[in-house]
């Protein structure tokens, strides 16, 4: 049955304080004959994780379309057609360069700027912009947000966090300006409400609570006029939809009420009890706002710079930093491998939700440039060279993905974010201390 109407791409559900997007439905693709089918927008996403990896565990052997998964790599198996693994790309700001010891702050502050921080833990910090916001100045403006940022640990953005480094490099990995970090969201209740807000937001969340409705429910009445201007597939998708909604709505609330198993450990009021919980939400959260065209730009910090965290749910219950500086302890690197594959078998699961999304002739994710990784490699040698850097998706077909990819030593990281953000229709000519767009990609 075909789409009795023609939609605008732009159009929201209304309710009480609500401005409700909606995924890409066939109705919003021009039908005119012999017309293209409108193409789908490339998002981008840059997942960071601290303290490096076990370099042996962590790269793959091969070359080319002709390679092996690695042990911490294995969990992106049903996956090897669309990612892409680079080796020789460097962040060479996150070295020392006379200023002495600090490269987790470094490790946090230059992956996505490929800028020197400036070694102070006064005000009068300064780095660079980030790839997401230079990004965002660029193409931010199509979007409802420009950008979202996304925590699960917080931080805060004065004091000593690393050697005389400001805590504001430790906490972020966005940066408006040189002087300027975007705040990160770590409560995902507040991150949902941030996608589906609007002016009058904060009254509106206060109606919710008193009459203990869903989003879905307040914007119901929009829905039903919607659905009759739908075709069967549109309203398909909408149900669907609605139903990831509902759900994580209800993981979010089980999520901050549930209590912790041990009683002496508190969390602060809305932020999940385990870490596993958390991660994913926050993984749901940025799918809900890619789907729905929100924003076509993400950042997510899956702990901040020299975080200590342990992870008795993998039978690791020493600090990850503490581990990480295992001066090749086989017990300690196993731990740490632990926790490698594990925080990758995360991002598999992201990248599960992004498959699962069909759009147009793909997928969410076949339209998507997910990066995953770190501006530290080794981190018990604090090496800023070949790191561990792996990227999801097909950016709406520009990118060969299904490849292990060589780059010489020292090839800067900013080449790769360069020719990302062209991918994505944001011309940046230059990035901290890119040469220009990557070769070969």
């Amino acid at each position: 049955m075909s789409n009795h109407h023609t939609l605008p791409r732009r159009t929201f559900l209304q309710g009480l304080g609500t401005a409700m997007a909606l995924p890409v439905l066939d109705a919003m693709t021009p039908t005119a004959r012999g017309a293209e089918q409108a193409a789908a927008p490339v998002r981008m996403a840059f997942v960071f994780f601290p303290n490096g990896a076990i370099v042996p565990s962590w790269k793959p052997e091969g070359e080319g379309a002709n390679w092996n998964l690695s042990r911490s790599l294995k969990p992106l198996a049903p996956h090897k057609d669309q990612i892409t693994v680079f080796t020789g790309l460097t962040q060479h700001h996150g070295r020392a360069n006379g200023d002495g010891a600090g490269d987790h702050a470094r490790n946090a502050g230059s992956f996505l700027t490929g800028a020197q921080p400036r070694k102070t833990a006064g005000a009068d910090i300064k780095l660079g912009v980030s790839v997401d916001q230079a990004a965002a100045q660029l193409i931010g403006r199509q979007t409802r947000l420009p950008s979202l940022e996304l925590g699960i640990e917080r931080g805060r953005n004065s004091g000593n966090c690393d050697s005389g480094y400001s805590c504001a490099y430790s906490a972020n990995i966005s940066w408006k300006s040189e002087s300027t970090p975007m705040a990160k969201e770590i409560n995902p209740k507040l991150a949902f409400e941030r996608l589906f807000g609007a002016a009058d937001a904060a009254k509106g969340q206060a109606e919710r609570d008193i009459y203990r409705k869903s989003i879905l429910d307040l914007v119901a009445e929009d829905a039903a006029l919607l659905r009759k201007r739908l075709g069967m597939r549109d309203q398909r998708k909408l149900d669907e939809y609605f139903n990831s909604v509902r759900e994580l709505e209800i993981r979010i609330d089980r999520a901050a009420t549930k209590r912790a198993d041990v009683p002496e450990y508190k969390v602060p009021e809305g932020i999940p009890q385990t870490v596993e919980s958390h991660i994913r939400l926050m993984y749901d959260v940025m799918t809900l706002a890619f789907q729905t065209d929100t924003t076509r730009i993400s950042s997510f910090m899956l702990a901040n710079a020299g975080s200590n965290r342990s992870y008795p749910s993998l039978g690791v219950n020493g600090g990850h930093h503490s581990l990480s500086h295992h001066r090749n302890d086989t017990q300690k690197m196993e731990d740490i491998t632990k926790i490698d594959t594990y925080l990758v078998s995360e991002f598999a699961y992201f990248l599960d939700k992004l498959k699962s999304i069909k759009e147009g002739e793909g997928t969410l994710l076949d339209n998507s440039l997910i990066l995953y990784g770190s501006a530290i490699a080794d981190g018990n040698r604090h090496s800023h060279h070949d790191l561990p850097i792996v990227l999801a998706g097909k950016g709406g077909g520009q990118l060969e993905s299904g490849h292990l990819r060589h780059y010489p030593s020292d090839t800067p990281l900013n080449n790769l974010f360069v020719s990302m953000c062209h991918m994505a229709g944001a011309p940046v000519k230059e990035l901290g201390d890119s040469t220009g767009p990557l070769a070969k990609i």
